[in-house]
């Protein structure tokens, strides 16, 4: 199969898009902590405890309208919620390593 080609000089929708879900404040950040595996809320704002609550309860909402993650209620004593990258979620393993080693490299 042959690489893709792009022409930089034009902007493709699905690029936009793109960028529209994973280029908001938090939501790389978010995707990562999600990468190694299921996480409670608490959990999640422990690993970036500089975004509000009321900002990571609004990003986790975006990225599970977008199909990147979704949220599991388990029927417990007291109720357990947890947080799971999707199958699309993970897909984008990659892109958080580039953007990861692109930041070693940089910053």
């Amino acid at each position: 199969m042959e690489p893709k080609h792009y022409d930089y000089s034009h902007m493709c929708p699905k690029y936009e898009k793109a960028m529209e879900i994973i280029g908001k404040r938090w939501t790389g950040l978010i995707v990562r902590v999600l990468m190694s595996g299921p996480c409670r809320f608490k959990d999640v704002k422990e690993q970036i405890p500089d975004m509000s609550d009321r900002m990571l309860t609004e990003r986790m909402k975006e990225l599970e309208a977008a199909g990147i993650v979704v949220r599991r209620v388990y029927p417990e004593t007291p109720v357990r919620i947890e947080y799971e990258l999707t199958e699309k979620g993970k897909d984008l393993k990659s892109v958080i390593d580039a953007i990861g080693e692109w930041g070693d490299r940089w910053e």
